[in-house]
């Protein structure tokens, strides 16, 4: 004891010793008035020098300035701006007092220097400088500077650091020699107050002035964005002034409009042009230069661009935050003081009372300002890093190269955008934690070695210790994020193709087996969210017992060390403790933040560094220089360049303005590829590709955009009225139009779902025909049309409107190879043969074998058309074939096409399909906060997390009275009990408190993650459960965005939200009643201030809640947008579009920046408002402790008061900050609960209505009365069909678009469900039974082949009910066999998202795999074949002959040849049955439409078919 009491002895004259040699000196008004003018000094010579640079650099320049200014003087109109106003006024200000202090220099304060020589020649200087800087500002206008000079700023803020050192000295005299307050100190505040008036000007650093010229011009203009200037002008922070955003007053327009009605989106005021994504990404490009050239690299460090992007932002809110830090430490300091002042007030005047009130109070005032600063600054540099990095992938998309884009699926890139471009943002918020640590550390160890001495290193160390224990937690907390980021990549990827493919998984009834797939992997994830959860819990339970830990060790360790401990101590150092909590509980956040921007910036980093689309692989050549549009020599060519096999080889090519080159050959033979090639899509290993002119593109699977028809077919291009009826008519799009409700104005849902495959084709076609490009590039544009358009489009649009152009086209129909000036027969990735069809047909190598398969289609229908017509006089000669082909097209048109009608009933407004996405309005309902906290046990958690929280509340005031009550009130006085007792006390309640913390943290995670797993599975049964034309109405970003963006605030933020709610309420309850409990008077001004909180928070909620809703809704077309874009990135790319999509991307991002830019404002005018009412209800507390006489109350509980009011701006700032905070992430359960409860489609299976297993055995399938509406206020699609499919029987159903073809499919399956009527199959109805139940007992074969990502054999057979040996015998039957077995993996064999290492023939020839291993008694073909060619078809036609020759095919074909051996044919007219027949009877009545169809086959066919006979 008495080694520790000499210990402490010799620290407080170790302490006593430094204050005394040092302190004097910085006390000394001379050491000041000496400071200042070394400063002064300094400042003059600086000035002088920047004076003598400006001279000789004008001199110097003169001449040139002359020639240039010649004739360019006008006269000047300034507007004055309110900051140079203000600074004009405060340097008036400023050099009134020291004129003042000149003529005042006797009559200064013991506490001013009494040396006159320094006094006089500062003062002097200040005068003149002050003068020169009003001259200075005087010349600003004439100089038309729209900024401060650089040096006036330095000055003015050093002023202000001479102004407050010289005022807190004099404060700090008065308080310590209770003197008198003069007229000399009061010219001092004056100055303080001018001088940090022109502190902020100088940070700010606008002059705010606005220069016309006579030309109409106004000034500042930004440079290179002039076009921005009138967004500029309608931003709300564009224009506001110095008062107006420090007091974020800027956004009383908005609230004005907000408090009266919703807000709707275009009330949302524009950013400022520097916060727009345009002027950001062209900012982050250049940092990206600038990194590039200082490290002399062609791959520059993405973390140094984001460095060299944000470091003048970083470094001003920096500079705000540590303000901040500084001055939320003076109450911490002032405590002692006040506690003093208590206990010695009848020797203390009232003065030095207030004084130290007033101190705590401008403290208060400084840290809260400053805050709102830097929090609303890291918000906006967030904002910032958003727009730069999301532009930054969005572009990257559009030019990754085929083999980048195979190894990133969309879903992945769909998570860098969402996800991880806000790990990063995240970042900048917790980026200020980084430099604040170490200064609060600092001045709480300062602090608290003033009052405890030695005791305050046994504090640091303690910080320190449990600081290091977060390294570990952190290291640990950085891998679960790790795996918790892959595990949502691999589930977002399924859910993106599921929902893609969403109408195959129904058709085939695999939906029930990729929803547990999606639930396996959600399991993975939800197991490395528990994990992190958990480690978070104990993480808090560690962090929120650390200042009870910390005190309890250094109390303990000032006993040990015989450090008197007195209540004003005590107070002093739990206040520290309580702001040091602060920092503590920020380090595990700012680690784990730190953690996840580090994983989200590599993922970013290694996304950004893939290969791209070279751009010198296509080498344009002008016009004018060469005849030949496309040339290619020696090309090689490959779409993997690890692969070592090429997929094109030994390609040489000459294509002449104006040819026409068809290019034909078997499945995977590389036809696609050619045109690629010509593109520039694939490496390039050697050779030269020469393009010479514009070129179009038309890709194998339409690509469609989101918005109406005219949208896509202009795809960017003017309106020409001429121009585009010529294209639409060329097109066979008119009678498409006259279908739609709005004509070329309907919009098309996403990706053209409520299109029919032919009009999608016509579409993408007319868009490349009225792009009026020299080269056309067509791959197999005919696959998804009729017959009949198909001829209409080849002669009208090929032959016609293009016939002057250079087009290469892949086909598969022979009957349009005659009229091609130049035919390439691609065969294993080589040009076969090569000629004209004349030429080829002579050459006999291998092109007749194409032929032969279509004439022998021929031959089978001309056969039938023969022999049904033997009892037919003859033939109608051509005129009247004709005018028959036009009455029979006239005659098939229909009003009401199936898809289309779809676009009818979500619409009502003009043809729109997809409406905006829904969102409430209003206040968000009780129900979904009920719903969030009641979906686990019933909510029982909720009141147990509650109690736990109370009971920590109740500890810690308990402990801290304790200590208050229990120590001396100084150190003349013995304390109530031994030290060691009150220690233990205090220990025992501290461990208690901390228990209840780690019961909370631990009910919290449990909660928070059981919740977000139930609302999840919720959502995706509802929603894989939805009908389809859920998904034709919804684009796939909106169920995305829950899926990913809502489900991550679900998974990791909402439950800490709503904890904190309450938990900060708590609080501030425990803090309200410790302040009651000693002046109950604090209630008559609580009450009213915290009316006007509520006043305030009720006035802001409605605008924010709305703006928290749009940011919510427009996030989701940004990911919609790039979603699209990446699926059309090789058509943008040859349509030279990409600058177009990119400012669409960059006006999308900007949609989304202004709500959640205001939405983060309003949350700063808030808390602005409300951290200085609380200011004001703590300065009227100190008031009245000071004012009350003494013996009222007792100084140590009022320093406990004191202790616990300081945070009262932080807390109630909190309680409101949660509230918000929760309100706004809410609105993701919200959007969750929305999907969670949508309209299902019929049972899967009914329990009741069990069927045999071998049902259905024969497949009659008969229709009786059959109605098909969309909706009820919509007419029949279908009207009365009543027919019968015998059983094993094949069908042909023919039709022109629009006639109810796929909508008769669509009810065999229930995709729709009958208005009337009934489906009868094996004399069961189909609407008794379950869906699953009767999906899974038919086969189809759709139009568009789907591969989902996976295997070979997880494609075939993704239910695993078969064998490897069945699985191999059906592909050896689909011809794909030898192709699987050359692979490596064998069955195994990967397969790519959307099956893009698949040609579309190869595709289509897996769907026939997986009906041949189902072998339902019931197929359906839906034009499966029409991406093959002539050969292919004819063995899948054989093959479905053969292994279906006892079952029911339903066949939809275009190709005529298709139908024409089917024992019946069906032919759909207007939704009715128009015949229904065998062919043969059909054809011999002339008038009939089949006949009519067989008959414009054979003519089409007649040319073609002369010069095969001739070459037999």
């Amino acid at each position: 004891m008495e080694f520790a009491m000499v210990n402490f002895t010799w620290a407080t004259n170790l302490k006593n010793a430094w204050l005394q040699s040092v302190w004097p000196q910085l006390s000394s008004p001379c050491f000041w008035d000496t400071a200042s003018i070394i400063l002064q000094l300094g400042f003059v010579g600086i000035l002088f020098l920047h004076l003598l640079w400006n001279t000789v650099d004008s001199f110097r320049n003169h001449r040139r300035k002359k020639e240039i200014t010649a004739g360019e003087k006008y006269a000047v109109g300034v507007k004055f701006g309110l900051s140079y106003k203000l600074s004009m006024a405060c340097c008036i200000l400023v050099l009134g007092t020291h004129i003042t202090m000149l003529s005042m220099l006797q009559n200064r304060s013991e506490a001013q220097c009494k040396s006159k020589v320094p006094v006089l020649t500062s003062e002097i200087m200040q005068v003149v400088i002050w003068a020169i800087t009003l001259f200075t500002l005087y010349k600003i206008p004439n100089k038309k500077l729209v900024k401060y000079p650089w040096i006036l700023r330095a000055w003015w803020s050093c002023t202000f650091l001479l102004s407050l050192g010289s005022t807190i000295l004099e404060a700090h005299f008065i308080i310590s020699h209770h003197t008198l307050i003069n007229f000399v100190y009061l010219d001092e505040i004056v100055g303080l107050l001018a001088s940090t008036c022109l502190l902020g000007i100088s940070i700010r650093g606008n002059t705010g002035n606005v220069f016309d010229v006579p030309n109409g011009t106004t000034e500042p203009l930004l440079n290179n964005d002039e076009k921005h200037s009138e967004s500029k002008s309608t931003s709300l922070y564009g224009k506001a002034t110095l008062f107006q955003l420090i007091t974020f007053s800027w956004m009383n327009p908005l609230f004005a409009v907000g408090i009266k009605k919703p807000l709707d989106r275009d009330e949302v005021p524009d950013i400022d042009i520097r916060d727009s994504s345009r002027f950001l990404s062209h900012s982050f490009d250049e940092s990206l230069n600038h990194v590039k050239k200082r490290d002399q690299t062609t791959n520059p460090s993405l973390y140094k661009a984001i460095f060299v992007f944000i470091r003048k932002k970083a470094a001003l809110n920096a500079f705000y935050a540590i303000i901040s830090a500084v001055a939320s430490y003076v109450g911490p300091y002032l405590i002692n003081d006040f506690v003093n002042f208590l206990n010695q007030k009848k020797n203390r005047s009232l003065v030095s009372g207030y004084l130290i009130a007033l101190g705590f109070l401008g403290a208060k005032v400084v840290e809260t300002t400053a805050q709102r600063q830097w929090i609303f600054g890291a918000r906006q540099l967030g904002l910032r890093l958003r727009a730069s990095l999301t532009s930054q992938i969005y572009q990257k998309g559009l030019l990754l190269s085929s083999q980048s884009r195979q190894s990133r699926t969309s879903g992945e890139m769909m998570n860098y955008m969402s996800v991880d471009v806000q790990r990063i943002t995240d970042l900048i918020w917790y980026l200020n934690g980084i430099w604040q640590l170490p200064i609060q550390i600092s001045l709480a160890i300062l602090i608290l070695h003033t009052n405890l001495g030695l005791g305050s290193f046994v504090a640091l160390a303690t910080t320190l210790l449990v600081m290091s224990i977060n390294i570990p937690m952190t290291q640990a907390q950085k891998r679960y994020q790790s795996k918790i980021m892959a595990a949502k990549d691999e589930r977002m990827k399924a859910t993106s193709e599921v929902l893609r493919s969403i109408k195959i998984l129904k058709l085939q009834a695999w939906d029930n087996q990729y929803l547990h797939k999606l639930e396996s992997l959600r399991r993975t994830e939800y197991n490395c969210i528990w994990e992190l959860l958990r480690l978070t819990a104990v993480s808090t339970f560690i962090l929120w017992g650390t200042p009870t830990l910390i005190s309890v060790v250094t109390f303990g360790a000032c006993v040990v060390m015989g450090i008197p401990l007195t209540a004003g101590r005590v107070l002093s150092a739990l206040a520290t403790f309580r702001m040091l909590q602060d920092p503590i509980f920020t380090l595990p956040d700012l680690l784990s933040v730190i953690a996840q921007s580090k994983v989200s910036a590599d993922r970013l980093v290694s996304f950004l560094q893939e290969d791209e689309i070279k751009s010198n692989v296509v080498e344009f050549v002008p016009q004018d220089q060469t005849e030949c549009d496309v040339e290619i020599q020696g090309g090689t060519f490959c779409w993997d360049a690890e692969s070592g096999s090429p997929t094109l080889d030994g390609i040489g090519l000459e294509v002449k303005r104006g040819m026409k080159v068809a290019i034909c050959g078997t499945v995977g033979s590389g036809k696609s590829s050619l045109l690629s090639c010509i593109l520039g899509e694939m490496t390039k290993v050697s050779g030269t590709v020469k393009i010479s002119g514009t070129k179009a593109y038309v890709p194998q699977s339409p690509w469609i955009l989101s918005g109406n028809v005219r949208e896509n077919i202009l795809f960017g291009n003017p309106y020409d009225n001429a121009k585009y009826e010529r294209t639409t008519k060329a097109c066979a799009l008119l009678k498409d139009f006259e279908l739609f409700g709005a004509g070329d104005l309907t919009e098309i849902g996403e990706r053209g779902i409520n299109m029919s495959g032919g009009q999608k084709q016509r579409i993408q076609i007319a868009r490349a025909v009225y792009q009026d490009a020299d080269i056309y590039l067509l791959d197999d544009p005919f696959s998804a049309v009729d017959a009949h358009t198909g001829a209409q489009l080849f002669e009208e649009c090929l032959m016609g409107i293009l016939k002057d152009k250079t087009i290469l086209y892949v086909t598969h129909q022979v009957e349009f190879l005659p009229a091609a000036d130049l035919i390439l027969v691609m065969q294993n990735g080589r040009i076969a043969q090569a000629g004209t069809f004349e030429e080829l047909m002579k050459q006999n190598i291998g092109f007749e074998l194409l032929v032969g398969a279509h004439n022998q289609a021929l031959e089978s229908v001309l056969s039938v058309e023969t022999s049904s017509r033997e009892t037919q006089k003859e033939v109608p000669d051509a005129d009247s074939t004709s005018e028959d082909l036009t009455s029979s097209t006239e005659l098939i048109h229909t009003k009401h096409e199936s898809e289309q009608n779809l676009c009818a009933e979500k619409t009502g407004k003009e043809g729109r399909l997809v409406q905006d996405e829904e969102r409430e309005k209003g206040s968000i309902g009780k129900e979904v906060y009920w719903s969030y906290l009641t979906i686990v046990k019933g909510g029982a958690l909720v009141p147990i997390i509650i109690l736990a929280q109370s009971t920590f509340q109740v500890l810690q005031i308990t402990s801290n009275y304790w200590m208050a009550w229990a120590c001396p009130p100084d150190g003349g006085t013995e304390a109530i009990a031994g030290m060691k007792y009150i220690l233990l006390v205090y220990t025992l309640l501290a461990v208690g408190s901390s228990l209840c913390v780690l019961v909370r943290a631990m009910l919290v995670a449990i909660a928070g993650s059981l919740t977000a797993q139930k609302l999840f599975t919720n959502m995706l049964h509802s929603v894989l459960r939805a009908p389809m034309s859920f998904f034709d109405s919804t684009p796939t970003g909106r169920i995305l965005n829950r899926t990913s963006t809502d489900q991550s605030v679900l998974d990791l933020e909402m439950a800490q939200r709503m904890g904190w709610c309450a938990f900060s309420i708590i609080q501030l309850l425990g803090t309200i009643a410790v302040m009651s409990q000693v002046a109950w008077e604090v209630f008559a001004i609580f009450i009213p201030v915290t009316a006007i909180c509520i006043w305030y928070q009720r006035y802001y909620t409605p605008t924010a809640r709305e703006l928290a809703r749009l940011a919510g809704i427009q996030l989701a077309p940004v990911l919609h947008h790039f979603s699209e874009s990446l699926s059309g990135a090789a058509t943008i790319r040859a349509f030279d579009q990409k600058d177009r999509f990119t400012d669409a991307n960059l006006c999308l991002i900007d949609n989304h920046s202004r709500s959640w830019f205001h939405n983060v404002s309003a949350m700063e005018w808030l808390s602005f408002r409300l951290n200085q009412l609380s200011n004001f209800v703590f300065a009227f507390s100190l008031v009245l402790l000071v004012t009350l006489p003494e013996g009222v109350i007792n100084p140590s509980i009022a320093g406990l008061a004191v202790t616990y009011g300081i945070n009262l701006n932080v807390l109630q700032a909190g309680v409101i900050w949660n509230i918000c905070n929760a309100e706004n992430k809410i609105i993701s359960v919200e959007r969750i609960l929305q999907y969670s409860n949508l309209p299902s489609e019929a049972p899967l299976e009914i329990v009741n209505c069990r069927l045999p297993n071998n049902w259905p055995e024969i497949g009659t399938i008969c229709f009786t009365n059959l109605k098909i509406r969309y909706a009820e206020h919509l007419p029949s699609v279908l009207k009365n069909i009543t027919c019968t499919f015998p059983g094993r029987k094949k069908v042909g159903v023919v039709g022109r678009t629009g006639s109810g073809k796929s909508t008769l499919i669509q009810a065999i399956f229930r995709i729709v469900e009958p208005s009337e009527g009934s489906i009868i199959i094996d004399g069961i109805n189909i609407s008794n039974i379950g869906l699953h139940d009767l999906r899974s007992r038919l086969s189809i074969i759709p139009q568009d082949p789907t591969m989902f990502e996976g295997t070979v054999r997880g494609n075939l057979d993704p239910l695993e009910q078969y064998s490897d040996n069945e699985i191999w015998e059906v592909l050896d039957r689909c011809q794909l066999g030898g192709l699987v077995r050359a692979k490596e993996e064998k069955l195994d064999s990967i397969v790519v998202e959307n099956g893009e290492n698949w040609s579309v023939g190869q595709r289509q020839l897996i769907c026939l795999g997986r009906a041949l291993l189902k072998r339902s008694s019931i197929l359906v073909l839906d034009e499966a074949t029409a991406s093959v060619d002539s050969a292919t078809d004819g063995v899948i036609q054989k093959i479905i002959s053969q292994e279906f020759k006892d079952r029911t095919i339903v066949t939809i074909a275009h190709r005529i040849h298709t139908v024409i051996d089917s024992d019946l044919v069906l032919v759909l007219s207007d939704g009715r049955v128009a015949e229904f027949d065998t062919p043969a009877k059909l054809l011999e009545r002339d008038d009939s439409f089949f006949s009519k169809l067989i008959k414009e086959y054979s003519m089409r066919s007649k040319s073609h078919n002369s010069l095969a006979k001739l070459q037999n």
